[in-house]
C-alpha cells in the first residue's frame, strides 16, 4: 500500500514537473525557415499594438471594462514573450552562427545582428511595461531592418 502510495505521488509530481513543449527543437532539422518567423514575429508586433490600443480604450472606464484590461494586458504581455522567444531560442542560438575571429568583415555582421537582436528583446520588454506606441513603432523598424541585414526581402 505505501508502494502504491508513493509511487502515485511521483507520477503526480511528474506530471507538473513535465517541460513545457516548444514550437521548436536545437537540432538542423531544416525543417522551420527564416520566412515564417519574421511573419511571426511581424503578427506579435500588431498584436502587441493591437492590445496596447484596446487597453488604453478600455481605460475610460476602468471599473467596467477591469476584466477586459486585464485579458487584453495579458495577451500584450504573452505575444512579447513570444517574440523574445523567437528573437532568443531560433535567431540567437540557432541562425546566427559565430564568426571566424580573423574575419573583420564576419565579425562586424555578426556584432550588429546581435545589437538588432538585443534592442529587439530591450523594446518587446518595454511593450511589456507601457501602452507606449513609440516601443511598438521601434520594434517594427528594428525587425525590418535586422530583416533586412539577415538577407531575406
Amino acid at each position: 500500500m505505501r508502494y502504491r502510495l508513493l509511487l502515485l505521488c511521483a507520477a503526480t509530481a511528474s506530471m507538473f514537473a513535465a517541460a513545457e513543449a516548444r514550437a521548436h527543437c536545437e537540432i538542423p532539422c531544416g525543417i522551420y525557415g527564416d520566412d515564417l518567423r519574421f511573419s511571426m514575429l511581424d503578427e506579435n508586433v500588431t498584436t502587441i499594438e493591437k492590445s496596447m490600443n484596446k487597453i488604453v480604450e478600455l481605460s475610460s472606464d476602468p471599473a467596467a471594462n477591469a476584466n477586459q484590461i486585464t485579458r487584453w494586458v495579458l495577451n500584450k504581455d504573452k505575444h512579447a514573450d513570444d517574440l523574445s522567444e523567437i528573437v532568443t531560442q531560433y535567431f540567437m542560438t540557432q541562425r546566427i552562427k559565430l564568426p571566424d575571429l580573423t574575419d573583420a568583415k564576419a565579425v562586424e555582421t555578426y556584432k550588429n545582428h546581435l545589437m538588432m537582436l538585443h534592442k529587439m528583446l530591450v523594446y518587446a520588454m518595454k511593450s511589456k511595461q507601457t501602452t507606449d506606441p513609440a516601443n511598438t513603432t521601434i520594434l517594427h523598424d528594428t525587425i525590418h531592418e535586422f530583416k533586412a541585414a539577415y538577407g531575406q526581402k
